[in-house]
């Protein structure tokens, strides 16, 4: 008979199986935070469970973790695992340090139904959904190279953060993305505040009320382009869900968590495409059309093999960025991070050959 993974269910599940092997409802939470308030994988280093029951959990049980086929860090600290899980299949998970804290960036999918054409990831094809499993346990895999466990506190953490924008389209998953957040924010546990969590989407409209009504979580937008004509050329997910119907679908999510949480816009910088002020000026009237607390995360774009897109200039950039801010909107420019191992947004891909081997 095959074990029954332990990481990945929810409090109610766990409980669900204490009880079917004859034990006492409170060891469910007992169990819950020496998973993952203290990281632990060995059934017999839980002392405060008795013996018969740790015997049962050993023979019925496993708590695992993905293989780390490979990994490297960047000369700027930022580190890239690539993991595979029971079935061999594989992604890639990041860690981005700052001075003092730190974002996961973690994948949701093997691959990438939505196919946007500046994205790396993009052009592997989807396999298949992540279990809630093999979403929360890319940042237990963070949590073990960098020690923290049990679960520091607030001021102390320097996996602080969590942004789930790696591989994949989270809302293309989202039973999965939300059960693992929701493991991933619980605070008897790993305890990640949802105030720094961020769920970034190419925009799936009708999923995105989800995210404040289910999660609480923030949002981040991948818009990328003023209007369908450009963004459709780049995105085809806007055939599908024009700007406008993610606009209001955004308008929702803020009616739901207040107005004064704010909407993160990505926007891409690709070279003569989407750079201009011109461009700059129609998305500010995007904005106040639809009346949304909203600031621009300005993207500058990381090359890859194969891709035809070239980066903006840097005096671009800034112009842009200005425009922006002029409007009263945040438009800070984005550091790239780990371009050395490909590490960097849209780079992410799941092959051996791009990263080097332990």
């Amino acid at each position: 008979m095959d074990k029954i993974e332990l990481i990945g269910l929810s409090k109610e599940e766990l409980a669900a199986e204490i009880i079917k092997i004859g034990e006492k409802p409170f060891r469910a939470k007992q169990l819950w935070q020496w998973i993952y308030l203290k990281g632990e994988t060995d059934f017999d280093k839980m002392s405060n469970l008795s013996k018969d029951l740790r015997e049962k959990l050993k023979e019925l049980y496993t708590i695992s973790r993905p293989k780390i086929v490979a990994e490297q860090i960047s000369k700027d600290k930022t580190h890239k695992w690539l993991l595979e899980f029971a079935d061999g299949q594989r992604i890639e998970t990041v860690y981005i340090p700052e001075e003092d804290r730190g974002a996961v960036c973690i994948s949701t999918q093997v691959g990438c139904a939505v196919g946007c054409k500046f994205c790396h990831t993009g052009s592997q094809k989807i396999t298949r959904n992540l279990t809630a499993g093999e979403i929360v346990s890319q940042f237990m895999v963070a949590r073990d190279a960098y020690g923290e466990w049990p679960t520091p506190t607030d001021e102390t953490r320097f996996l602080s953060n969590i942004v789930v924008m790696g591989m994949g389209e989270p809302l293309h998953n989202p039973e999965n993305t939300f059960k693992a957040l929701k493991i991933l924010s619980d605070g008897e546990g790993i305890s990640i505040s949802k105030r720094k969590i961020t769920l970034s989407t190419s925009g799936i409209a009708p999923r995105i009320a989800s995210v404040a009504r289910d999660l609480g979580v923030k949002l981040a937008i991948s818009l990328h382009a003023p209007n369908n004509e450009k963004r459709s050329q780049i995105m085809p997910i806007n055939d599908r869900y024009p700007i406008e119907e993610v606009l209001k679908a955004c308008q929702e999510y803020q009616e739901i968590v207040g107005r004064g949480r704010y909407i993160t816009f990505e926007y891409l910088m690709l070279k003569d495409f989407n750079d201009s002020l011109d461009d700059a000026r129609e998305l500010i009237q995007l904005m106040k059309k639809y009346k949304i607390g909203a600031k621009f995360n300005l993207i500058p774009f990381n090359p890859w093999p194969g891709c035809s897109y070239e980066p903006s200039s840097n005096n671009k950039v800034h112009a842009f960025s200005r425009e922006l801010e002029n409007a009263g909107y945040e438009a800070p420019i984005r550091v790239a991070r780990g371009q050395d191992i490909l590490a960097a947004c849209g780079q992410l891909k799941s092959k051996k050959s791009e990263a080097n081997p332990l």
